[in-house]
């Protein structure tokens, strides 16, 4: 059995731990729960002898750990998963510790086989995740055979089939008539395993009774009364009539009724009184998270607060956005197409066959593009010229040449006479190469 009478703690200024006391029976799980900062970790280093106290005692079995006779085999604690030489295996580990303590080399390879890590024996314990290396904990604490049990978050890092191995692991022990203290900060885990609680906030002993006597002490039971969703009229008159006869009556959004302050059998006679069908009447109670939430909502430290920079993110107007990036853009071969002009011309897909334009829109060079240069399928086609008369006039070979003001018309050949010019529409790919 652990028995603190007046434990105290501090750290200069700070005080950790203030006149706690309290016992942890053997034959059952205590569970010892607190927020963060209110003294649990000091108090198993004090229990273990790692810390001295500034004021008050503790004892296991009537005794101080440092005057347990071979304490490591009376008392197993799992206070630190990483507290392992990395260089060391998994075995070998075990090994040191049961030589310090004149332990049987045969309890190490039990230990790994309880635990599950007898295939990784032989492994460095660098290597190990968190889930193993809590295990290897585990087997530590184990290794002597304890009567008395220390667990500091036993489950950190575990799977589920870790949480649920452990969990029976506890109750096991505890069947054995041995003394299990497990600190946790899991809700769930404590109300599934803990059979008995120590709750502590700011140093300072706020609980310590049975898991059902501390739920109920820290709830408020109501009983769910549900009428035929058919005839609300019913739920109305009960509701009524249980008012009547001193209770207490809300509604739930789901149409059914929460009732406080009458039992159940009372809530049934009203009801049968009243004639009124149920079709439902089941009593409900707190979690033990709610509970505990209740409990220790005045002793918190460490509360969080709504993120003030929420403010002071404001979107973007919309010509602030960042641009979308283009895929390829920068690439060797990447083309952006002109941005439109004011009054030009639509934008129009090329509809096939030969671009008989050059790059931006120009009208293409005699005898293709340039060299290295790509044509543009994305320009606009040249503007065509206008036909030419049907008949052009002869021109003599003394008269200058003067073309036309709008475009040049086709000059005949100086060895065939003059014959009409083609329309521009019609010009055939070989004419203009």
């Amino acid at each position: 059995m652990i028995e603190a009478v007046g434990l105290t703690k501090r750290y200069g200024d700070k005080t950790a731990v203030h006149n706690l006391s309290f016992q942890v029976r053997p034959g059952a799980v205590t569970g010892f729960l607190g927020p963060n900062g209110s003294g649990k970790s000091t108090t198993m280093r004090m229990i273990l002898g790692l810390d001295n106290p500034t004021a008050g005692r503790v004892t296991i079995g009537g005794y101080p750990y440092r005057k347990l006779p071979n304490a490591p085999r009376q008392v197993g604690a799992l206070l630190d998963a990483k507290a392992v030489h990395g260089g060391r295996s998994a075995r070998n580990h075990l090994l040191s510790l049961a030589q310090l303590s004149g332990i049987p080399a045969r309890r190490v390879d039990e230990v790994l086989g309880v635990v599950g890590l007898r295939d990784v024996a032989k492994r460095r314990s660098q290597g190990f995740s968190l889930g193993m290396g809590q295990r290897l904990g585990i087997a530590a604490a184990l290794l002597g055979d304890p009567q008395v049990l220390l667990f500091d978050e036993p489950v950190n890092g575990l799977d589920p089939e870790g949480i649920l191995w452990v969990r029976n692991l506890m109750k096991a022990l505890a069947a054995e008539g041995r003394t299990v203290f497990v600190s946790s900060h899991l809700m769930s885990e404590m109300a599934l395993t803990a059979d008995h609680l120590v709750v502590i906030g700011r140093g300072q002993l706020l609980a310590d009774m049975s898991v059902r006597d501390f739920i109920a002490a820290n709830s408020a039971g109501f009983a769910r009364v549900r009428t035929p969703d058919t005839e609300p009229q019913l739920r109305e008159k009960l509701a009524s009539a249980l008012a009547e006869a001193g209770a207490h009556v809300l509604p739930e959004q789901d149409g059914a009724l929460r009732v406080t302050g009458l039992p159940l059998p009372r809530i049934s006679d009203v009801a049968h009184e009243t004639d009124v069908r149920l079709w439902e009447l089941s009593p409900h109670q707190a979690s033990l998270e709610e509970a505990y939430m209740r409990m220790t909502q005045a002793a918190v430290d460490y509360r969080s607060t709504v993120d003030e920079r929420a403010g002071l993110q404001q979107p973007l107007p919309p010509d602030a956005q960042p641009p979308v990036p283009v895929p390829g853009q920068g690439q060797p071969g990447w083309y952006a197409p002109p941005p439109p002009q004011q009054g030009g011309q639509p934008f129009t897909m090329p509809q096939g066959g030969p671009v008989p334009a050059g790059p931006y829109g120009a009208p293409a060079a005699p005898g293709g593009p340039a060299a290295g240069q790509q044509p543009n399928p994305y320009a606009q086609p040249a503007p065509q010229a206008p036909a030419a008369p049907t008949a052009a006039p002869t021109v003599p070979p003394s008269a200058p040449a003067t073309p036309p003001a709008q475009a040049p018309a086709a000059q005949p050949s100086a060895s065939s006479p003059a014959a009409p010019a083609a329309p521009a529409d019609e010009t055939k790919p070989e004419d203009a190469r």
